[in-house]
């Protein structure tokens, strides 16, 4: 905890040696425990803050959306004296990875979305993402997850503090995306800006974020390109691991 971060009181996990890496999570939140927060600090140093309102950040009450956030991390590669940073981005992570890479194209080297949301690209009367909150949470499971039943959380085995956590993030997530659904309006026409090379990744099952879509949105950034994750849902980090960290690694590599 690096202490107060644009008036919030982050909670940061920094860990490994190497060029500096900022890990903007997904909706489940980071947890240092995962396959993935390893294999990416053996050889980056990584930085992964949990979002204001998520894990145990603090959430101000002038702090309602994600371009807030982005503003949040800017000050906080100020902070750690980060000059310039690769910068990965999951789910809603790579919504707010879009807007800083709009607003400060100079301090990102390269640029990793997975699954990413925050524009509109489809008719005005039809969701672009499903709505996860009005669905029962096995269904929200199956568009999720590849294989939903290996995946499935088991609340039993969770403390009061982990449970605590899982649904202060889901009120978060509902904060920050409900209203417009799950997109900036003005993020698209700012996409040009960010003109670093940048990689979209998609687990191929994903059920909240087409093909299409995914196109649509690389389409919008000058220099980016998409990969399939196989045997993936919209959490590539979390279902293959090893195969995620492995394309992330060659792209950032080159």
């Amino acid at each position: 905890m690096p202490g107060k971060v644009a008036g919030v009181e982050l909670e940061l996990f920094d860990s490994g040696k190497g060029d500096p890496l900022l890990w903007l999570h997904g909706a489940q939140g980071f947890d240092p425990r995962h396959e993935v927060s390893g294999l990416l600090a053996a050889r980056y140093r990584l930085v992964a803050p949990s979002h204001p309102g998520f894990g145990r950040s603090s959430l101000p009450d002038w702090l309602d959306s994600v371009d807030d956030i982005s503003y949040v991390y800017l000050e906080l590669l100020d902070q750690l004296k980060l000059d310039q940073v690769h910068l990965v981005g999951c789910s809603i992570g790579g919504w707010v990875a879009a807007e800083m890479a709009t607003k400060a194209p100079q301090r990102i080297r390269r640029l990793v979305m997975a699954g990413p949301v925050g524009v509109k690209l489809g008719a005005v009367d039809k969701l672009d993402i499903p709505d996860v909150f009005a669905m029962p949470q096995d269904a929200v499971d199956r568009l999720m997850f590849h294989d939903a039943a290996a995946m499935k959380m088991d609340p039993s085995r969770m403390s009061d503090d982990e449970l605590a956590i899982r649904v202060r993030n889901r009120e978060t997530l509902a904060l920050l995306s409900w209203e417009p659904w799950m997109h900036n309006p003005k993020l698209k026409h700012r996409l040009h800006r960010a003109t670093m090379p940048a990689l979209l990744i998609r687990g191929e099952s994903d059920g909240l974020v087409s093909a299409e879509y995914l196109q649509g949105y690389a389409r919008l950034l000058p220099n980016a390109r998409t990969l399939n994750i196989p045997k993936a849902g919209h959490a590539p980090q979390l279902e293959q691991p090893k195969a995620f960290v492995q394309a992330v690694f060659r792209f950032l590599g080159e």
